[in-house]
């Protein structure tokens, strides 16, 4: 009887992790489009002062190939028209998300067949994980640097 009993607590402290774990899902995901929403708001300015870039079109969120790119626009560096491909990562700490930035740029640069400016934005990025980054050509943009 204990033993049942027992088994029927596992059995409800699964299924309350399993309801927590969409609720903490869901609440990281608000957080991360909260990031996105700054980001169209602050970029712009942002771009042009610090790199002399120059969005000519609205970003927007998009999906493009069955990717989702979280900022997506037609811009102007050095006189030169470019597509702007972003992502919002709340943590910038792993290198497998700059891989994926760089994935979607290429599906991008192929698909439309100009030059691609990748961007991450970030609330934090780590020291190795920015510094390859920069290497793969991306800009990083910690969301500290447009206050």
């Amino acid at each position: 009887e204990a033993q049942a009993k027992t088994e029927q607590m596992i059995q409800k402290l699964v299924r309350q992790m399993s309801r927590m774990r969409k609720q903490i899902g869901g609440l990281s995901r608000s957080v991360a489009y909260a990031l996105e929403n700054e980001a169209y708001r602050a970029l712009p300015k942002f771009l042009k002062e610090k790199f002399n870039i120059e969005i000519t079109e609205k970003m927007i969120r998009q999906e493009i190939e069955g990717q989702e790119i979280n900022m997506f626009a037609r811009a102007k560096s050095n006189g030169k028209e470019v597509l702007i491909v972003g992502e919002a990562v709340l943590r910038l700490d792993d290198v497998s998300k700059v891989r994926q930035v760089i994935k979607k740029s290429e599906i991008i640069r192929r698909m439309f067949n100009m030059d691609v400016l990748p961007i991450i934005v970030t609330h934090f990025a780590r020291p190795r994980v920015h510094d390859f980054a920069k290497e793969s050509g991306i800009i990083v943009i910690q969301s500290f640097e447009w206050v």
